[in-house]
């Protein structure tokens, strides 16, 4: 089908849409903007320069994709949004631009949803099939994995980053690193321990998540110091790629991990 424009919308010509395009009343697409195939801008919708993304992506109304980053150093530099396919953006989510002094792009991948009032801020990498509720807030440089699920009204601090497979719990403050298959929840977020029903219904096996959890026990529970236990989490349980996976985040932490609930320290040790 042709790419059809509502006569109220304002489209820069040296925007480049894909076949099979839907756009909006009163909708306004910048010069520097890449719309693949099938995607949809409804009424009021916004997508702003420098921001590209795939096929059959879906803009509801009032929200603004590609803004400048809310970052004082930002001095208007060409820094890019880029999206993959098949992603909703609901009422009033808003994505911002990356920054010179980050990645120079705030990326999203495929197949993920941001419901109303949701906030991407700069240099954010955001995975596949990610789920991010109503109302949540990322600061800059924030990384989430694939199949992460974040609950509303959830804030993430900068430059923290959430493993793949974990649910973030809502009305809570992540600061620290939240590790692959794990769930977290609090004011002052702590973990605990591995997101079962999450980990179940994605396909894990009955072996795997039990591996999973000794892991964690290992891990967080066991009283050893950090690199004894992830030694030994690898050597209880080897050839588990799971397993391995959480090591190599845990290893990789720069701002410290989030605490176990059951432990009254928080970070790394």
């Amino acid at each position: 089908m042709p790419t059809q424009i509502h006569a109220t919308a304002v489209v820069h010509p040296g925007a480049k849409l894909g076949e099979d395009v839907t756009v909006g009343p009163y909708c306004v697409i910048e010069e520097n903007v890449l719309i693949g195939d099938g995607s949809t801008l409804d009424a009021f919708s916004q997508v702003k320069n420098f921001t590209s993304m795939g096929p059959r992506n879906h803009v509801h109304s009032y929200a603004c994709i590609g803004d400048a980053p809310q970052h004082l150093g930002f001095k208007g530099e060409e820094t890019w949004v880029r999206i993959g396919s098949d992603n909703h953006f609901r009422e009033y989510v808003t994505v911002h631009r990356g920054t010179p002094q980050g990645h120079s792009e705030t990326t999203i991948g495929s197949h993920c949803l941001f419901m109303a009032y949701a906030h991407v801020a700069h240099d954010c990498r955001i995975g596949d099939h990610v789920i991010v509720a109503n109302a949540v807030s990322m600061a800059g440089h924030v990384d989430i994995g694939d199949h992460t699920i974040v609950s509303g009204m959830a804030a993430v601090q900068q430059f923290a980053r959430i493993g793949e497979y974990a649910f973030l719990g809502g009305l809570s403050g992540y600061s620290n690193d939240v590790p692959p298959y794990m769930l977290a929840q609090g004011t002052r977020a702590k973990l605990y321990g591995p997101n079962l029903i999450g980990l179940k219904r994605k396909g894990f096996s009955s072996a795997t998540i039990g591996a999973i959890k000794k892991a964690y026990r290992i891990i967080f529970r066991s009283g050893l110091m950090r690199d004894e236990a992830l030694a030994k989490a690898l050597e209880e349980l080897p050839n588990v790629p799971e397993v391995e996976r959480l090591v190599e985040f845990v290893r990789g932490t720069v701002r410290g991990i989030t605490s176990d609930a059951g432990r009254g320290t928080g970070g790394d040790d």
